[in-house]
């Protein structure tokens, strides 16, 4: 039987029927349905409002990072995300932070930044001017469209025009710059372009196309720095000097090369994606702005992290990037798991929380610098990567920890060798 994924209005049905259709699709046993359609702390009426075509919801660990001081102040950082060695890798950095005060932070404000792409006009700079001679007027329309936001000190602050020499010609690109406060600003930014855009045209006699918000947050930047004691880093029989000047030779290989980068600051990411994602935060948006930002700020793609040796021959690094996080609106106001998440992190800003996802970003850097600069990445990781392995393949209780303690010491970490090592230990312990 040919099956087809030809489904129509599948988000018309009942939660039953859908699970029925891929049920019947997927060859799906009841007790993977009954897998799938678990939501966990959300209701399946909120899991269905959230998104369309709603079956269920996907679970990642939550895992909470320990030893962070940030300016002065404790804090337990709840992290979601599903790769081993992360939260320990933070919760180790954040440690060996401690010794010289933890981690300081700062950022540039809460500015977003919508653009209006205008099209179809001979004289780009002359619509430039004219745009930039109604710059009042299009801070009025913009803001009437969100009071609340003004009321609170937010709201469209002021207007950039540039001239984009593209493959279809010369476009007029009109900046709304806005302040979100406590939002993200998406929604409140993608509105105050869209009801411009009309006088935008009517003023200059182009077309608008798009009208949307730049993940490319330029004006929201946060920054966080940490100071790493040379004789706290020391790691097996290798002195602490030696690990900062392994860091700083690592470190200096992802700035100068994009290959080597990208994976440098995927690490960096591993840390902040899993705040943002358990915060409820939308970590698509800052994952694109932070690679956009390392290819933008020195026209090459470069490291978000710096790293130098102070006079003391102590190792100081320093993070900078975009974080367009929101403590109002989205998720973060909606899912049970992001609001305790929240709670628990005890941040009273969205300026304080990029400011905190920051600090665990450098953390996760210098973790990996670290490991990289001394007895490998794989060490760490692998050890805990070895359970998973383990469990997989149907170990269970203590045989986990078995079974893992032997991939590791042969180094192994395979599926097939696990099975085998399970074999054997129950074939032991049977006999």
């Amino acid at each position: 039987m040919v099956k087809s994924s030809d489904v129509s209005g599948f988000y018309k049905k009942s939660p039953e029927d859908r699970w029925q259709i891929i049920r019947s699709f997927g060859d799906l046993t009841d007790a993977e349905i009954e897998t799938i359609r678990n939501t966990g702390a959300l209701k399946f009426d909120q899991v269905d409002r959230m998104i369309e075509n709603v079956v269920g919801a996907m679970p990642i660990p939550l895992g909470i990072a320990v030893n962070f001081r940030i300016n002065g102040r404790d804090y337990l950082v709840p992290m979601a995300i599903e790769e081993p060695s992360v939260v320990a890798a933070a919760s180790n950095a954040a440690r060996m932070a401690r010794e010289r005060g933890g981690f300081t932070t700062s950022a540039s404000g809460p500015i977003m930044i919508g653009q209006i792409q205008l099209v179809g006009v001979p004289d780009p700079h002359g619509a430039r001017m004219t745009i930039l001679a109604h710059r009042d007027e299009i801070l009025s329309i913009a803001n009437e469209k969100d009071p609340m936001l003004v009321k609170v000190g937010g709201g469209a602050k002021d207007v950039e025009v540039r001239v984009v020499d593209s493959k279809r010609g010369h476009m007029v690109v009109t900046h709304l710059i806005v302040d979100c406060r406590d939002a993200m600003g998406a929604n409140a930014v993608n509105t105050m372009a869209e009801a411009v855009a009309p006088r935008i045209e009517e003023w200059t006699g182009g077309r608008v196309y798009l009208r949307i918000i730049s993940n490319l947050a330029v004006r929201r930047l946060v920054r966080a720095r940490a100071v790493f004691a040379k004789d706290s880093i020391r790691t097996g029989e290798i002195p602490g000097d030696e690990v900062v000047e392994g860091i700083l030779e690592a470190y200096a290989f992802a700035d100068a090369d994009p290959f080597r980068c990208a994976t440098h600051n995927k690490g960096i990411m591993n840390g902040i994606d899993a705040v943002v994602v358990a915060t409820g935060n939308d970590w698509r948006a800052i994952e694109a702005g932070a690679h956009a930002y390392a290819a933008w700020k020195s026209g090459g793609y470069r490291s978000l992290t710096a790293w130098e040796k102070d006079a003391n021959g102590d190792l100081v690094g320093t993070i900078e990037l975009p974080m367009a996080v929101g403590l109002v609106g989205g998720a973060t106001a909606v899912h049970p798991t992001a609001k305790a998440n929240v709670k628990l992190l005890g941040v009273k800003s969205a300026q304080e929380l990029a400011e905190v996802i920051a600090a665990v970003g450098l953390a996760q850097n210098f973790a990996a610098l670290r490991a990289l600069a001394t007895e490998g990445i794989q060490k760490g990781h692998m050890a805990l990567h070895a359970r998973n392995v383990a469990a997989t393949v149907g170990a269970i209780g203590d045989e986990i920890d078995r079974v893992a303690e032997i991939l590791v010491k042969e180094r192994k970490v395979r599926m097939d060798r696990a099975k085998d090592v399970l074999a054997e230990i129950r074939t032991r312990k049977s006999t």
